[in-house]
């Protein structure tokens, strides 16, 4: 589990045996719960002080804090990530960021979700995400890169049988769930996945 410093409003899932990563201001969110992070890394120039033991980077770098932290996990093996306060921060750029993150994550056969306080987004990539029957609210479906071919959402109110979706035209906009198992699916291509935070964590295939 990732902390960066944007806003989110609860965990979704026990912190139990995860690692636990403070990127930059992201540290305030596990000190407000209580948690000691296992690292804790960035420019911080969020949190305008250098922690006692933190991984410390230079201000211009290629990577976002966020970035870092990510290929932290990676180095240490782990392959599915979630990424609290990565999605409602003062920096629209930094979203689409951690957009491009999770692809950057999928790329290399991991899974990442972002979590802010009312959305939460994943890439599926080349496979599928389920989210379970108690599910609610809005969820959109977006190609990611060129046209995603094979592509099948079911269970949702708008449907749709080995598809192809362009970044050039938002068709998967403002679906909703109906109270069903939900999948997306995608043979060949990448689709970022945006759906309500009520409606809990995914499970990728």
């Amino acid at each position: 589990m990732i902390f960066c410093a944007a806003e989110f409003d609860r965990l979704l899932a026990p912190v139990e045996d995860s690692f636990l990563i403070a990127a930059d201001g992201g540290l305030r969110h596990l000190e407000r719960l209580g948690l000691t992070p296992d690292a804790v890394i960035g420019d911080f120039d969020s949190l305008r002080y250098v922690p006692q033991g933190a991984e410390v980077y230079p201000v211009e770098k290629d990577d976002t804090d966020a970035m870092l932290a990510v290929k932290l996990g990676l180095s240490k093996g782990f392959r599915d990530f979630v990424l609290y306060g990565s999605l409602d921060g003062p920096r629209l750029d930094h979203t689409v960021a951690n957009y491009q993150l999770l692809k950057y994550l999928a790329d290399r056969g991991a899974h990442g979700v972002l979590v802010g306080c009312s959305f939460c987004a994943a890439v599926v990539q080349n496979g599928s995400l389920r989210l379970k029957p108690h599910a609610e609210g809005d969820i959109s479906v977006f190609c990611m890169g060129p046209d995603a071919q094979g592509v099948s959402i079911r269970g949702l109110y708008y449907r749709l049988e080995n598809g192809t979706l362009s970044s050039g035209f938002p068709l998967g906009v403002s679906n909703h769930f109906i109270g069903q198992e939900a999948t997306v699916s995608v043979e060949k291509g990448a689709l970022l996945v945006l759906w309500r935070r009520e409606a809990g964590l995914p499970e990728f295939q």
